[in-house]
């Protein structure tokens, strides 16, 4: 699992294409302000240890977001950092779990749309831990 976190003064996103047929229908977006952004992939090697891989993308989250001193965590379903790809409902089980959680952590969490291309919006800090990259 490869993980790109970004601490976002601000961060919106609107849904511009829907790429998975069973995803819901979305047609406006939301905003953000004070979060950390997990751009996440899901890899094929993260298979079949559904609790062990949900529990360290959790703990690497909280580090990150203890270390922007922010309490909301946007969860992005990013398949742009290996070549290796997890099944989609798979993934979607991590992210699920993954909130559920955070939030029992006292995290305030969002997951994007899954299941789309969205147009983004970030508005980041220049410090090292706003941009924060792990291999899980």
């Amino acid at each position: 699992m490869k993980v790109l976190m970004l601490y976002t003064d601000k961060f919106s996103y609107n849904p511009a294409m829907k790429t998975l047929d069973d995803a819901p229908e979305i047609s406006s977006g939301e905003e953000f302000s004070d979060a950390l952004v997990a751009f996440i992939q899901v890899e094929e090697k993260d298979e079949g240890d559904l609790r062990g891989r949900e529990k360290k993308l959790v703990n690497t989250l909280k580090w990150a977001a203890r270390k922007n001193n922010t309490q909301n965590v946007i969860l992005h379903s990013f398949a742009h950092l290996s070549n290796s790809k997890a099944n989609p409902d798979y993934s979607k089980e991590i992210f699920d779990a993954a909130e559920i959680r955070l939030k029992n952590g006292g995290f305030n969490v969002t997951q994007t749309p899954y299941g789309y291309f969205l147009d983004l919006s970030i508005q980041a800090p220049g410090y090292p831990l706003a941009r924060l990259f792990s291999d899980l």
